[in-house]
């Protein structure tokens, strides 16, 4: 048995242990501890078959601010309980019923405010709706400051955006009579109203942080669809663009005459003084409760006012702000037959609003940073290979998904005695990765110009690096030299902890060379593994960093397993298609998610030069 179910079997034998002490009091009720003993045995039932009904929680942070606001408006008292069952807050309403100061309650367990006699049957329905997720309804006496109050208690489990769902519990009825069942009824739907509200936020809140990356267009659609779903009514989202107000995306009911509408609506501008206007230049709420001025939403495209095209009778309009400056303006338009808007759709739409200004600002900083990493890794990265003669040479890099420039590089340089070949990878904790890169690639590049011996070159990099101090990175490369000779293409390999080359014959043999060496930037006296290697016509020698090589399948283990494999098929095919066809195969393989840069460089041996 786990901890978890441990725990969950003694809360049950000491609820078990205290509705047997309820029954035995004086003049117990024992028809509702009946019920609750029986909904005991459910949850033994389903603590032994494993099974609960239970979904998935919220997962992202609590709102306390739109909590707070929702709970002052309803006009019913109102508790929310934490998994502990200890109170997290009331509402004034609650406050007012116990006789109590506001705050009095929250940190106690919502049973020490039920009657002795009530307390057992209490714990185990509170328990009950927390296991099972679906609403309770009981009868019990509240302990207020003048004695016992009967009161109807509605407990319903909402989805918030914490750690673990929490309880709502509403006094939905404090006394007995004919229409006790119908009060009920309405004070049920008034409970479930609430937790659908806080459940849309959440649901937002979870479609903002699915994918920061996406774009900010199709961020705003989601949103807005969904809130036209949840609400009722059309949408409206107006965005500042270079300092204008404009109209960024209109949505409405899910028929054909509805999507004509929208299509006009979305073609006119928020005008000056119109609701949307208002708010975003004031970074302030309005809540049109009846409609009055038919220029709340400015004119249509022929003059006519938005208001009539829309047949609005009730406009909500908040701002899209982040706490320091307003980005547009959510503008919720209902007709008679939604009803009309009230504070707590107020208080909702307002924390809708905060997070997709959060949203733009965060997904603005993003794509900034995305450019600027674009363009450093573009400087790091030569934009043609130079030619040399007899060989055919290609390149592809990946970059991995996020904003930061990666650290893998490649290049083609000249030394005294023949074209040299470099790649490798800046490793470790990112600091500066960027700069690193640059180091790296530079030092071996002008190393290299008075160097033909590749592995003399990356001790001379590695001694440059080393008084860099990189501070917990460091770097992994291959050098080589190329040279001919009788008709055949001698190179002279050096590797300092990059993974090994791959040699494809022409007839489709594969074999790993010699990888090995230290890594550069850590020890001055880091010393390069080297070998001489003679290539045919048809040869290829296949380089690649550790982003290829680890690139994950979530079944099929890792891409370097298949590396061979992958290679044999493609023997015979120019370095272009080489290059062309593992770019794609990798991608196929880990499904596009790209944790680390992936970089190859393929050098084909074609005829030699004069022949």
């Amino acid at each position: 048995m786990s901890p978890a179910q441990r725990g969950e079997a003694a809360a049950l034998r000491s609820r078990g242990a205290e509705l047997r002490m309820a029954a035995a009091l004086p003049a117990a009720e024992l028809r509702p501890i009946l019920d609750a003993a029986l909904a005991e045995v459910d949850a033994a039932a389903d603590a032994l078959t494993g099974r609960s009904d239970r979904g998935p929680s919220g997962a992202v942070h609590a709102e306390r601010r739109l909590l707070h606001a929702v709970f002052l408006q309803l006009p019913v008292p109102v508790f929310l309980l934490g998994q502990d069952r200890t109170i997290r807050r009331t509402n004034s309403a609650a406050a007012e019923l116990l006789g109590s100061a506001p705050g009095y309650a929250t940190g106690k367990q919502f049973t020490a405010l039920v009657d002795v006699p009530d307390r057992a049957r209490v714990q185990t329905q509170i328990a009950n709706a927390l296991r099972t997720g679906k609403p309770r309804r009981l009868r019990c006496r509240l302990l207020s400051a003048d004695g016992p109050v009967t009161a109807g208690l509605t407990m319903c489990v909402a989805g918030l955006r914490g750690d673990a769902d929490q309880l709502i519990v509403a006094v939905t009825g404090n006394a007995a009579g004919p229409d006790s069942r119908r009060r009920d009824d309405a004070d049920m739907d008034l409970v479930r109203q609430l937790t659908r509200r806080l459940d849309l936020a959440a649901g937002i809140s979870r479609l903002l942080l699915e994918d920061i990356s996406v774009s900010e267009s199709a961020m705003v659609q989601r949103c807005a669809r969904t809130l036209s779903a949840e609400l009722g009514g059309w949408v409206i989202v107006d965005i500042e663009r270079r300092g204008r107000l404009r109209r960024q995306f209109v949505t409405g009911p899910d028929n054909p005459k509805a999507e004509d509408l929208a299509r006009v609506v979305a073609g006119t501008e928020p005008a000056a003084g119109s609701a949307p206007w208002i708010v975003h230049e004031s970074a302030s709420s309005q809540l049109l409760t009846h409609v009055e001025d038919a220029d709340a939403l400015g004119p249509g495209p022929d003059g006519i006012p938005l208001v009539m095209l829309l047949q609005a009778t009730s406009v909500l309009s908040v701002p899209l702000a982040d706490g320091e400056r307003s980005y547009g303006a959510l503008t919720l338009v209902r007709q008679a037959s939604h009803g009309h808007f009230g504070l707590s759709e107020v208080a909702v739409t307002e924390s809708i609003g905060e997070q997709l200004g959060l949203a733009i600002r965060a997904g603005r900083t993003f794509r900034r940073h995305s450019a600027v990493a674009e363009a450093l890794q573009a400087s790091l990265l030569p934009r043609e290979l130079p030619s040399v003669p007899g060989v055919e040479i290609a390149a592809a890099h990946i970059g991995a998904e996020g904003p930061d420039v990666g650290g893998d590089f490649y290049d083609v340089y000249a030394t005294p005695d023949g074209p040299g070949m470099m790649i490798g990878d800046v490793c470790g904790t990112a600091r500066d990765t960027g700069a690193v890169t640059s180091a790296a690639r530079q030092a071996i590049r002008v190393i290299g110009r008075g160097e033909p011996d590749p592995a003399r070159v990356l001790r001379a990099a590695n001694d440059v690096l080393v008084a860099e101090n990189l501070a917990g990175q460091f770097v992994t490369a291959h050098a080589s030299r190329l040279r001919w000779s009788s008709g055949r293409l001698q190179v002279a390999l050096a590797s300092a902890g990059q993974p090994a080359p791959a040699l494809i014959t022409d007839d489709g043999q594969v074999r790993q060379l010699r990888g090995g060496g230290q890594p550069l930037g850590i020890f001055p006296d880091a010393e390069p593994s080297a070998q001489d290697l003679e290539m045919a016509t048809g040869d290829v020698l296949f380089f690649y960093t550790d982003g290829i090589a680890d690139a994950r399948h979530p079944d099929h283990g890792y891409f370097g397993d298949l590396l061979t494999d992958e290679l044999a098929a493609l023997a015979g095919k120019s370095a272009a298609e080489i290059v062309a066809g593992m770019r794609r195969r990798v991608l196929e393989f880990c499904g596009g998610e790209i944790r680390d840069d992936m970089t190859m460089l393929a050098l084909r041996v074609a005829e030699p030069p004069g022949v």
